[in-house]
C-alpha cells in the first residue's frame, strides 16, 4: 500500500513563495497534515499531528488578527 495524499489548500505567498496543505494517510491508518513550503527550488515539508496542526492554525489566526 502507498501513502494516500489529498491536497487541501494552496496559497500564493509574498515574494513568489507558495504554501500547500495536504492530508497524508500512511500505511497503518495514521493521518497527518502536511505543510509544504516552496521558495524557488527549495522545498520544506513538515508533517503535523492533529494537535500540532490545530495549535499552528490558532497561532496563525492570532498573529493575523493582532492589531
Amino acid at each position: 500500500m502507498t501513502d494516500l495524499v489529498t491536497d487541501l489548500a494552496e496559497f500564493d505567498l509574498p515574494y513568489r513563495r507558495k504554501a500547500l496543505l495536504r492530508q497524508v494517510e500512511f500505511e497503518g491508518g495514521l493521518k497527518m497534515t502536511r505543510l509544504v513550503l516552496r521558495e524557488g527550488n527549495r522545498i520544506t515539508q513538515v508533517d503535523l499531528d492533529a494537535e500540532s496542526a490545530l495549535a499552528l492554525g490558532e497561532a496563525l489566526i492570532g498573529a493575523a488578527t493582532r492589531e
